[in-house]
């Protein structure tokens, strides 16, 4: 768990043969065998009683900065996942590069709809190599969801909250870096039965998405990025949600392809190991085009400061309203 050095060679090796034997880069999605999470990827992990996924210091990695991207795979999400996947091994090469975080170490995860996808939550283990790749083509692409304005963001956030350890937290009281990319909203109460069903914990009632909210922003700083191609992206009343659950945090990406120079440099703000200008500049510097829309998706944030904890107004303002699916 975060050993080891990401290599841009060995990943576009693993690439290069992929491409002779014809294999896909999402090869348990694409091969058809399978229709539920990789075992390694399942949240209720090997024995069934709910995966541990941990952050740890090491002589290699003595400072590690625990950072948790996880993507909605639902229908609504189109194409972005699949871009999202492509793109995403890279991060960590480019906030290396440019120093942006001490010993980062990755997680790569999944997000579906509980009330009606087979996997709903996929967690893979946080790494500082090539290994992060290896998981994102562990993923189940399941291309489900309910069909409302609502998936299971909240099961993620329980995961977060009390199925990760991390170095940072417990020896520095540092929190890690969230990321969720989506376009809806999450349901208002973490289910006690999907808990058990999916992570296989036993919780005595239901959690209220503030509460479980609140106990992630102790630990964990969390983003929420909607990409632009998705499908409900500017739908008002999603924006609306996450601007009340995270202020800052809440940052609209208007080309997916952008969104891991978004986490990249969204990082190095925080952390005060560049600015959006002097960041900008180093996307520049590694070739990357994406400058222009990095540049207006994290303005707002960067004039805030650099989204280092959360501040809102008020709570999420619909809670209490119905949200159009139903429980099970």
């Amino acid at each position: 768990m975060g050993n080891g050095s990401w290599s841009a060679r060995v990943y576009d090796d693993a690439a290069k043969a992929r491409s002779v034997s014809g294999m896909s880069a999402f090869d348990y999605t694409d091969s058809r065998l399978h229709d539920t999470a990789h075992p390694a990827m399942d949240a209720r992990g090997l024995d069934g009683k709910g995966a541990v996924r941990e952050s740890r210091d090491s002589a290699e990695h003595p400072l590690s900065t625990p950072i948790a991207v996880l993507d909605d795979v639902t229908g609504s999400m189109g194409a972005v996942p699949r871009i999202l996947h492509a793109k995403q091994p890279q991060l960590l090469g480019l906030i290396l590069r440019k120093g942006y975080a001490a010993d980062p170490q990755i997680m790569f995860g999944a997000i579906g709809d509980a009330t009606c996808d087979r996997a709903p939550l996929q967690v893979g283990q946080f790494e500082s190599d090539n290994r992060m790749d290896d998981d994102l083509g562990k993923l189940y692409l399941e291309g489900g969801g309910g069909g409302g304005t609502s998936e299971s963001y909240e099961l993620a956030l329980y995961f977060m909250a009390r199925r990760t350890a991390t170095d940072s937290w417990d020896k520095r009281k540092k929190r890690g870096y969230c990321f969720i990319t989506g376009d809806e909203k999450a349901y208002r109460r973490v289910s006690r039965r999907e808990v058990a069903t999916f992570i296989g914990d036993t919780l005595q009632a239901d959690i209220p998405f503030e509460e479980i909210l609140a106990e992630v922003l102790e630990r964990w700083d969390v983003y929420y990025i909607m990409p632009g191609a998705a499908q409900h992206a500017g739908n008002d009343e999603i924006r609306d949600f996450w601007r009340s659950a995270l202020g800052q945090n809440f940052i609209e990406v208007g080309d997916t392809e952008a969104i891991p120079e978004t986490i990249a440099l969204t990082i190095g703000i925080a952390e005060g190991a560049t600015d959006l200008d002097a960041g900008l500049s180093d996307l520049d510097d590694v070739g990357s085009s994406a400058g222009g829309v990095v540049g207006k998706a994290l303005a707002p944030l960067a004039a805030t400061g650099g989204g280092k904890g959360v501040t809102v107004a008020a709570p999420p303002g619909d809670l209490n309203a119905p949200s159009g699916n139903t429980r099970l």
